[in-house]
């Protein structure tokens, strides 16, 4: 296992909430040994003392879950450089010492070329590792672009594109629940499934995010970002292992099986919108940071299919929103009608949803059972517990990179095929071709009707 992280972006907010609790459960957890090095980085102007006194009250903020005796490891383990990451020799201060590094860029998506540029230029010890925190690029130009930079400095094994979502618990339940069970597999594909849905809305509003969220929006904080992964996970064909080539090859064999978008798809089967004030929010155009002419969505829904044997007729949905009344946030896949029913009973069978959600994460099954009279359907739900993990989502992604497995990680090709799935949308909604709808914040999001697929 490496023995250094250098986090450039230190002091930031995912440092606080997700990058040290991780370091504090793989402590915690004997993971990291006496000899592992944190070297932060950030244009603050700390020395290592006042970085310290900062990452303990992090600590005691956001993992007093974990022994206090964890969180004081992690703490003097630290050491800090003030440096401006798009410098080569500040970049290649940070980065000095014995032996390979792992350089984690904490950093807005807009700064990762100038950044991945400077550790170029600081000439990287032998062995050491990149990775970046999605999303990747800005659109499929920038992604391309960004992969040849990073392939003049380490090769694609040592590059982490991470994403969280595929640490969850039940997001792994996912290939679990539907590779290792005979009463599922045989069923998994159009023939049984009609609809999957896999779904991320939030109560939550934009909680003084505009620096980031006004120049992305939902299509590209939440869709492109996460749920396609999800629907690679689902939909993807059963690997030969859960090594990171296989893994990867399949999910890339998914992304490339999307059905191209036309204009006319796109008007049908996408929607946009964004939050009107509503239960004491503001109106998106009224939050503080946001700029009202870059008419960026807070909810976004794009259905897909997929070219292929498994899934010819099934839809995908795909679909994320702020400030919505309910949190919602789950894989929803919604088997066919059966093919006839006993006549004479009463009630109304309805399809089987297995769901897999996301948080708080769980496991259940929607059936159809026989109520208080015999002779009338009603519906019946099994609810699976599911175990708490040994490591929290970002302890599990820094313990890959540490220890060097790319599992979890996205490949370039498959960070690229993941924008070419989406760049006809974001074509599309750039020229009005989708309304721009509002919703009240607190509702149930814009119109939730459905579009037939003949349009």
């Amino acid at each position: 296992m490496k023995e250094r992280l250098a986090i450039f972006g230190a002091t930031g907010d995912l440092t606080a909430r997700y990058l040290l609790p991780g370091l504090a459960a793989l402590r915690a957890g004997g993971h990291l040994g006496d000899g592992f090095q944190l070297i932060g980085a950030s244009r603050h102007d700390w020395d290592s003392d006042e970085f310290r006194r900062w990452a303990a009250a992090q600590l005691d903020r956001h993992a007093a879950e974990f022994p206090a005796a964890a969180r004081e490891a992690v703490v003097s383990s630290s050491s800090y450089r003030r440096a401006d990451v798009t410098s080569p020799a500040a970049v290649a201060d940070v980065v000095a010492g014995d032996g390979p590094v792992a350089a984690y860029l904490a950093l807005p998506p807009a700064v990762f070329p100038a950044a991945v540029s400077a550790l170029h230029e600081a000439d990287l010890p032998a062995g050491s590792k990149i990775v970046l925190e999605k999303p990747f690029g800005e659109d499929l130009d920038s992604a391309v672009t960004l992969n040849q930079l990073l392939a003049e400095v380490v090769p694609e094994q040592a590059v982490f594109r991470i994403d969280h979502f595929l640490a969850m618990t039940t997001v792994q339940n996912v290939l679990g629940t539907r590779l290792a069970n005979r009463m599922l597999e045989p069923v998994w594909n159009s023939t049984h499934i009609a609809e999957v849905d896999i779904i991320w809305d939030e109560s939550l509003a934009l909680e003084g995010r505009a620096g980031y969220y006004d120049g992305v929006g939902a299509l590209k904080d939440m869709v492109q970002n996460h749920l396609l992964q999800l629907l690679c996970l689902v939909a993807m064909e059963p690997p030969i292992s859960l090594g990171e080539r296989d893994l990867r090859d399949r999910k890339l064999d998914v992304l490339r099986s999307v059905r191209p978008l036309t204009d006319a798809d796109i008007v049908h089967h996408t929607r946009r919108a964004r939050y009107t004030a509503g239960h004491g929010v503001p109106a998106y155009v009224d939050e503080a940071g946001v700029d009202p002419a870059r008419r960026t969505e807070t909810f976004a829904e794009v259905e897909l299919e997929l070219d292929n044997w498994r899934w010819p007729g099934t839809v995908f949905r795909l679909r994320s929103g702020k400030a919505l009344g309910i949190d919602r946030k789950e894989v929803a896949v919604r088997f066919r009608h059966v093919p006839h029913l006993p006549l004479g009973h009463g009630g109304e069978a309805l399809p089987n949803v297995l769901r897999f959600g996301l948080d708080p994460e769980d496991l259940t099954l929607d059936l159809t059972g026989i109520g208080a009279r015999a002779s009338t359907f009603a519906p019946l739900t099994l609810t699976a517990q599911i175990d708490p993990p040994e490591l929290p989502a970002y302890g599990r992604l820094l313990l890959d990179v540490l220890e060097g497995n790319a599992a979890l990680s996205i490949r370039g090709d498959e960070a690229e095929e993941a924008w070419r799935v989406l760049t006809p949308v974001l074509a599309a909604w750039s020229k009005d071709l989708v309304p721009l709808g509002e919703y009240p914040a607190g509702s149930a999001g814009p119109d939730p009707r459905r579009r037939d697929r003949n349009g």
